[in-house]
């Protein structure tokens, strides 16, 4: 006779689940973004028409994101994710496989729009997961994306260090990859659970926001801002780092590719942490704590003398800033415990906006004053964060809105 599988072992093969789609997705978008000047070269595209290129990932990303709020609700996030992962997979071969220009903009446009609805979908199902475990679990699945950012950058490296093809360093990704995540999105999960009741969740105000269905803009726009505050940031380091060392601190060719791999490194070791420091302080505390260290990480870096203080500068910009993007997350999920996915997906957006914002603000900065000051911009936005750390409060019960811990408490 066939058992019937236990609701903690569903939940545990969910989040691995889950946490390969991370992953998947980390490598992948570092193998695109850490190769650009690859793809330029392939497909003999100008500087002038590389922005444009660039600028419409992102765009579509959140036309995707936007696409998924609504199509979640007619057949779940689930769903979306299984169908998006093999269609960011073949859109990022695609990028590989092409000479044209006209054929990397549909791949890019495949790919920005499967890549959003991934975002939003996976960060769905961790809010949902989060909610059945009764704890915080969300920076373990954001760990896991930088995990996979780590990945892809050192597969890049390999591929440019033996002058790959794209295609031949793309190529043995998507089949090693493509075959794990129809294989382990079988064991996904949307973790629906007993809803909350409206006197288990609420804004620190003390408003009541989670009895109807609804997604109240006005309570979800701190989240908004701090998400695009804390994209601003990450587009900061990974467009900017490189010639920050550079041009302003004098490094070599070789040592301005170590801040971002620093920043990788404490990003993954903060989140791999982050979900104890959470449980124990909870998540006001631990978002406080992450801005204040990142707006220092920025002051290092305006301030630094030289490269190696420059180079810690970004390592402790990736402990602080990593907490912030998974957080704003879980907390649209405790505002919002009857209406999760649609301020995911809302939310998710500002990601975006942020992305785009990011890297021509520095740049402009920098021409008009000087890059040194223009590191002090991010900083002050991730200060402005502490002005709105009440939005990431939980009145309810502790990291489950108000779901009954006992029922999860042995989940792995």
């Amino acid at each position: 006779m066939i058992r019937p599988v236990s609701t903690d072992t569903r939940l545990r093969h969910g989040r691995v689940s889950l946490a390969l789609s991370f992953l998947v997705q980390g490598i992948v978008f570092a193998l695109v973004v850490t190769r650009i000047p690859a793809i330029q070269d392939r497909y003999g595209m100008s500087d002038a028409l590389l922005p444009a290129f660039l600028a419409a990932v992102p765009i579509l990303a959140g036309v995707g994101s936007v696409l998924t709020g609504k199509l979640v609700a007619r057949v779940g996030p689930r769903l979306v994710l299984r169908w998006a992962q093999p269609l960011l997979l073949f859109a990022f071969l695609g990028v590989a496989a092409g000479d044209q220009l006209w054929q990397l903009a549909l791949s890019l446009c495949a790919f920005g729009l499967s890549g959003g609805a991934l975002d939003a979908s996976m960060n769905m199902l961790g809010v949902r997961l989060q909610r059945a475990y009764g704890r915080s679990i969300m920076l373990g699945f954001h760990a896991a994306y930088s995990l996979g950012g780590i990945t892809g950058a050192s597969l890049a490296w390999a591929g440019a260090h033996w002058d790959l093809s794209l295609l031949v360093s793309y190529l043995p990704v998507v089949v090693v990859l493509l075959p794990a995540v129809l294989i382990g999105s079988r064991w996904c999960t949307d973790a629906e659970t007993e809803k909350p009741t409206a006197s288990g969740t609420g804004l620190a105000s003390g408003t009541e926001i989670s009895s109807g269905s609804k997604v109240a803009f006005k309570a979800l726009l701190p989240l908004c801002l701090i998400m695009t505050f804390a994209y601003i940031g990450d587009s900061t380091v990974s467009n900017w780092s490189a010639k920050y060392l550079q041009d302003v601190l004098g490094s070599s060719d070789e040592m301005a590719t170590v801040p971002y791999n620093a920043y990788m490194v404490t990003t993954l070791l903060g989140r791999s942490a982050g979900d104890l420091g959470v449980r124990r302080f909870g998540p006001v505390a631990v978002v406080r704590f992450g801005a204040v260290l990142a707006a220092a990480g920025y002051a290092v870096i305006a301030v630094a003398p030289g490269a190696w203080v420059g180079i810690l500068g970004f390592a402790i910009l990736g402990f602080g800033l990593c907490v912030v993007v998974p957080q704003c997350f879980a907390a649209a999920g405790r505002l919002f415990p009857n209406a999760s996915d649609a301020a995911v997906a809302r939310l998710n957006i500002s990601n975006y906006v942020g992305f785009l914002i990011g890297s021509p603000l520095v740049g402009a900065l920098g021409d008009v004053w000087s890059y040194r000051g223009a590191m002090l911009v991010p900083m002050l936005m991730m200060l402005v964060t502490l002005l709105y750390a009440r939005s990431f409060a939980d009145d309810g019960a502790r990291y489950g809105g108000g779901h009954d811990r006992s029922r999860t408490a042995d989940v792995a």
